[in-house]
């Protein structure tokens, strides 16, 4: 995707459901409630679930993604989050 292209333009890159890691420590921006701004929310290799998909400034997703073992759902950008493969 090139700097200037909107990442609406394209389908989203995961799917609802879908099994996901965490590429990189994710603190609390002062968006998430409850917690204080700076606290970490999830670690880089936590695993959790596409719970829904949504939008940021009208130009890329918003996936949220729920961490079973934390109890709680993350929003996270594509460039934060990796498909996990499952072993069938």
């Amino acid at each position: 995707m090139q700097p200037d292209e909107l990442e609406l333009n394209l389908p989203p890159v995961f799917e609802i459901g879908q099994k996901v890691r965490l590429r990189k420590l994710i603190k609390n921006d002062g968006t998430f409630a409850g917690k204080e701004v700076g606290e970490v929310l999830g670690n880089k290799g936590d695993i959790g679930y596409i719970a829904s998909i949504g939008t940021y400034l009208q130009n890329s997703y918003i996936y949220a993604v729920h961490f079973l073992e934390k109890g709680f759902v993350v929003g996270c950008r594509k460039r934060e989050l990796e498909a996990v493969e499952e072993n069938s």
